[in-house]
């Protein structure tokens, strides 16, 4: 026997709605995913919580193309339904909303990956997520250790040739210093 239909409406207890949320978030994610592999389309879909956190999946990271050609695609629409003069403008108005919307949305979602890549809000991150954060941490902290690393042998080198220079000028100055006493006791020895 199956379960009856739920009633849809707004969970009132703040907690079990969070809850729901996450878990049906997480389900969302997954038949985008499957929709995606299954019938090889291209998937875009942004998700704000209550608390203005944004959750995003598209398919091979391809987020911005999606958008473009949705928007594309909107307004040539938009342009071939609305031909006059006045709608033109407000098509304008609405290109430039649109493009606006699209880098505030951008801008969130670069400042969303900045905090968890300061270990923020880490709590709306699925495991897989939190893999693959999880790599890409460990692949940009190799890359700094490669820099610093390279960096240290740069400085390192750099002092071993002036350590060599300073020895060989002290190294001079006792050759001069020895060719000086020798020629200084040269003139003034009763045979010079």
């Amino acid at each position: 026997m199956g379960r009856g239909r739920v009633q849809l409406r707004r969970i009132e207890n703040t907690i079990n709605r969070q809850v729901t949320f996450s878990k049906r978030r997480a389900g969302l994610l997954k038949k985008a995913n499957e929709i995606s592999v299954l019938c090889d389309v291209d998937v875009a879909l942004i998700i704000f919580s209550t608390k203005g956190r944004l959750s995003e999946y598209s398919t091979d990271s391809r987020m911005e193309s999606i958008l473009e050609r949705y928007e594309r695609y909107s307004y040539a629409e938009k342009a071939i339904v609305e031909p006059d003069p006045e709608s033109q403008n407000d098509l304008m108005q609405e290109s430039w909303y649109n493009e606006y919307s699209r880098l505030k949305a951008k801008v969130e979602a670069l400042q969303s990956s900045q905090r968890h890549l300061m270990g923020e809000q880490l709590d709306t991150l699925s495991v897989k997520e939190l893999q693959q954060l999880e790599q890409q941490l460990e692949h940009s902290l190799k890359n700094i250790r490669s820099r610093k690393n390279q960096l240290l042998l740069d400085s390192i080198s750099d002092l071993q040739r002036k350590a060599n220079s300073t020895h060989q000028v002290a190294a001079l100055k006792r050759i001069v210093w020895h060719v000086r006493s020798h020629v200084s006791t040269a003139a003034t020895s009763p045979n010079g």
